[in-house]
Order: structure tokens, then sequence, then C-alpha cells
């Protein structure tokens, strides 16, 4: 059942890729994590369509995605609001919604946010590595890219049915995103943590699913720790690094599993999707919360 179920790719746009949420448990061999980048959304997708998170989806970065039916589906979308149409009808987001054999579902360009989540019921059936069918782009592990002429194939469709016609959610927004951090254990090697939460940074165009670069007023490293090195040590997600030249790195999904800089801050894990969302360009206010903030 469902075996003859598939999305073919017409156009895959800037970067789209197979995600779910990520192999657990591998970092002590140097395998991270990876997963969907904003986890919340992914979920949501899953949701909607009654199937587990193990069901995997498409990460869509700044749209431009197309894709048309071979057999009847059923899919959703979430994340960033990116217009939607089924041979030129709208389809909204955070519903379910049919597309039928043969049809094609088009995607814009977001007007705010920058990763927009295609679930289908029955979840991508690429083959797993390692438990998972998230694509890392840091490690290479998992599903190539996706790339325009693919053939996705969709799993069978659970047992359970649908019983949400729409989920509110809480509208992405293009002003400046602000995001609760924590004292990271490397706090002392600033010469000032306040700086971190007093300057005002822009997302950076280099940033990706490795991590969010951040541009701003470099911030300096203690006088007591100038000219020294750190030995690697275990990152997490929401991790900031501040490398020599002062500009911090928030990672995100792909992150690697150890770094040598400092890690200055982390930021609250509830606030880590929303940074996925952030475009280029865009403004970030760091708060600092937790004991001695």
């Amino acid at each position: 059942m469902g075996t003859d179920r598939a999305l073919e790719v017409l156009n895959a746009g800037p970067l789209t890729l197979v995600q779910d949420l990520g192999r657990v448990g591998l970092a002590a061999v140097g395998v991270g994590r990876s997963g969907a980048a904003d986890r919340g959304a992914f979920r949501l997708g899953a949701r909607l369509l009654a199937q587990p998170y193990t069901a995997a989806a498409l990460e869509v970065t700044l749209g431009s995605l197309a894709v048309r039916a071979s057999g009847n589906l059923m899919l959703a979308l979430t994340g960033a609001p990116a217009p939607a149409d089924i041979d030129g009808r709208g389809v909204g987001y955070c519903g379910p919604f049919a597309l039928a054999d043969g049809q094609t579902l088009t995607l814009g360009s977001p007007s705010v946010g920058l990763r927009t989540y295609l679930s289908v019921r029955g979840g991508i059936n690429v083959s797993p590595v390692l438990g998972s069918r998230a694509t890392d782009t840091l490690s290479g592990l998992g599903p190539e890219l996706v790339r325009t002429g693919n053939i996705l194939p969709v799993g069978p469709p659970p047992t359970g049915f649908p019983n949400v016609d729409q989920a509110p959610t809480a509208a992405l927004s293009g002003e400046t995103l602000v995001l609760h951090a924590l004292r990271g254990p490397r706090d002392d090697w600033l010469d000032d943590l306040g700086a971190l939460a007093a300057t005002r940074w822009t997302a950076s165009s280099r940033s990706d699913r490795v991590g969010m670069r951040l541009e701003g007023e470099a911030l300096q490293h203690h006088a007591s720790k100038k000219g020294k090195e750190l030995p690697s040590e275990g990152v997490v997600r929401g991790s900031i690094q501040v490398p020599a030249g002062g500009e911090p790195v928030l990672f995100l999904a792909d992150h690697p599993v150890t770094g040598g800089y400092p890690v200055v801050a982390v930021v609250v894990d509830g606030d880590i999707d929303r940074a996925a969302q952030a475009v280029p360009g865009q403004q970030i206010r760091i708060v600092l919360v937790g004991p001695a903030a």
C-alpha cells in the first residue's frame, strides 16, 4: 500500500532538504543530531497529518519549490509562510490539504521567515542513515540535497486520520528578533559579557544550518585570555561561540559536536527554532537570563 505514491520535484529552489528530528545519542562517536532547523514547525506538520515525528518532511529554504504528485496525497505546510498554490489555486498554511495525482504544488518566496516545511502523509520514504532521514549539511550524512528532477517516494499513510482543519500559530516577524540566553561555561573569556546583550547584532548572509553568524561591534576577549586557546570541548545546539575575531556564532541544527572557541552563552531551547527562521539582515538582540544575568 502506498508504494506508488511520490513527489516529483519540478523545481528544487535554492535549498531543499529531507529532514526529520535527527540522529539521537551518537555525539560520543562524533555524529551530530542534525534534523529540522525549526523543530516546532516540523512537529506541527506531523501532527496535522496524524503521523509520528519519524515521518520525514521537506525543509525548503527561501521557497521556490515546485512538486507534482504521483498518486493522491495529503500534505501540510508549516514554518515560513511562502505563497503556495495548486495549479493556480491558493493553499493555506497550518492545515492539511489534498494534492491529487498529477497536480502541482508551487511555493513562492516567504515574506517573513526563512524555512518552510512541506509534510506529506506517509513521510518522504528515502533510505535512513544511522536511524534517521535527516540531511546533515556539515558531515554529509543522510539523503543528498533535493534536486530538480528527483522522484521522492512517499511511504504508506498511518492508520489514524487527521482531525484538525487548522492550527493557530504565532506569526513570524521580520522585526528585531529577541533571543534569551543563559551564561555559558566560558563566559569568563569575554572582557564584558554584558556587551553581548548590549550590542545590536545583524544576522549575516554567511549564516547556514551550521550556525547563524552575528555581525556587529566585535566582542573583546578578557586580557587574561589573550593569546590562549581552549582544547576542543562538546557544544550543543544554541551555543554562542566567540572566535578570535569577536563576532559571535550561534550554533543551529548542523553544528559540530565539538568546538575550540569559548561558548560564552547558550540560547534557551524555546528560542532556537525562532533563531532558525531569522533571515540575513534581520536585527538580533540577545537577552541574558538566569543566575547572575
